[in-house]
């Protein structure tokens, strides 16, 4: 469970355009400081003993630090993103990544935002509509990726992809923001028997659910005390880093890291 991730840097990273509420391009994120918040995350995925892959970013795509969007892998197979259009430039560099180190990639016929809005979780794979990936993409992802999909449906632009709304701690822990998902899948979520840590909107709105769990090290934001708190108090480590630069594209921690080794089966 995220054991190996692709990333990528922020060498092109900048504000060119607005397709999330977080981005203003009046609001340029810091280059130096930009980097160090990278730099700080991937020596912590390092630390936590997880494999790091490195994709270089292009001039023309200046957010593709944001790997998480590019695709979701599952058992050696990718559904690419199919990212609005201002992104659309970033699809070739990872399609050719993957396919290169024998992934095997199927093009989404409707927009998809990715592993933004794929959640793998055991044998689930939670996935978001509603926002910037079309729920026609629900049957595709369980076709080709044969998993069982769990829809949910987030509540405003401000949740633009799940993994604002709801984070995978574990096999079998979840966090999530109640106030991010509609009535119906709020009563999903709730019945998936899952062990749930439930987040506030204050902290979910600062990237707190934007986190990588590998079920022992947490990598997370910042500036989120309780959830913090509440996942020490389950044993687990946690490690809180930085992400305001980050945040000025409307990316955290998990938004940096596309992970290549889910499995259907445990």
């Amino acid at each position: 469970m995220n054991s190996e991730l692709l990333v990528s840097d922020t060498a092109h990273f900048r504000v060119d355009y607005e397709i999330n509420p977080y981005m203003h391009i009046g609001a340029q994120p810091t280059p130096e400081a930009a980097a160090a918040e990278h730099r700080a995350i991937v020596a912590a995925h390092l630390a936590a003993g997880r494999k790091v892959e490195y994709l270089p970013s292009v001039p023309e795509c200046p957010d593709m630090v944001f790997t998480a969007n590019a695709a979701v892998v599952s058992d050696g197979r990718a559904v690419l993103g199919c990212p609005p259009p201002e992104r659309r430039s970033e699809t070739p560099h990872f399609r050719e990544w993957l396919t290169g180190r024998g992934i095997e990639t199927v093009e989404a016929p409707y927009a998809f935002s990715g592993q933004g809005d794929a959640l793998a979780f055991g044998p689930l794979l939670l996935v978001g509509h509603g926002q910037r990936t079309d729920e026609r993409m629900l049957p595709v992802l369980a076709r080709e990726l044969g998993r069982e999909v769990v829809p949910l449906r987030t509540v405003g632009a401000r949740w633009y992809d799940l993994d604002l709304a709801v984070g995978v701690i574990g096999d079998n822990t979840l966090a999530y923001c109640p106030e991010a998902l509609d009535a119906r899948s709020l009563d999903t979520l709730r019945g998936l028997g899952a062990d749930l840590v439930e987040v506030s909107v204050e902290e979910a709105g600062r990237f707190a659910l934007n986190l990588v769990s590998d079920g022992t090290t947490v990598t997370m934001a910042r500036h989120v005390p309780r959830l913090a708190g509440e996942l020490r108090d389950r044993g687990l480590e946690v490690v809180e880093l930085d992400t305001t630069e980050l945040a000025k594209g409307g990316g955290g921690i998990r938004c940096t890291a596309l992970t290549l080794d889910h499995r259907a089966q445990h």
